[in-house]
């Protein structure tokens, strides 16, 4: 649209199906690599992802023309059907149901960018819960603990 100016930064996290440490870092870089190119082919800049074993943090310039629940469905929907094909897991791989979407500023970016890029350090002293729930504490989101994901023991 003509006239239309936006600037939307975008931080993504979500995970494997009840956490599963299935992301084998063999092959995660094709995954990025190939969420890059979902995030790319529907208008949107991918700044960087990362993540671990049982789940992923994309930071993303977002364009408006597409809902954030549509770009996430896409994300999941695809990245999972190509990971079932090339084999990479036995049996199905699915991403859980969800996700997490954290808005910052410009003046953010490489704050969330050494965040993300940092998710194996960062998961030594911490579990996905515990980072899930910071998360939404710190971006004064309202939750009830019995709908934040439990860790598998």
């Amino acid at each position: 649209m003509a006239n239309t100016f936006t600037q939307i930064y975008l931080h993504l996290v979500f995970a494997v199906q009840n956490r599963i440490s299935l992301i084998n870092p063999e092959w995660n870089a094709e995954l990025y690599k190939y969420i890059t190119g979902i995030v790319q082919n529907n208008g949107h800049k991918l700044i960087t992802i990362n993540g671990v074993s049982n789940h992923l943090h994309i930071a993303v310039g977002y364009k408006p023309h597409q809902l954030i629940p549509d770009l996430l469905q896409d994300i999941k929907g695809y990245s999972s059907k190509w990971v079932n094909e090339k084999t990479f897991v036995r049996g199905k791989f699915n991403w859980q149901e969800g996700y997490g979407a954290f808005s910052f500023s410009h003046s953010q970016i490489d704050r969330v960018v050494k965040y993300i890029n940092n998710q194996e350090q960062h998961h030594k002293k911490q579990t996905f819960r515990e980072e899930y729930i910071q998360l939404l504490k710190k971006y004064n989101i309202p939750f009830d603990e019995k709908y934040v994901l439990m860790d598998i023991t």
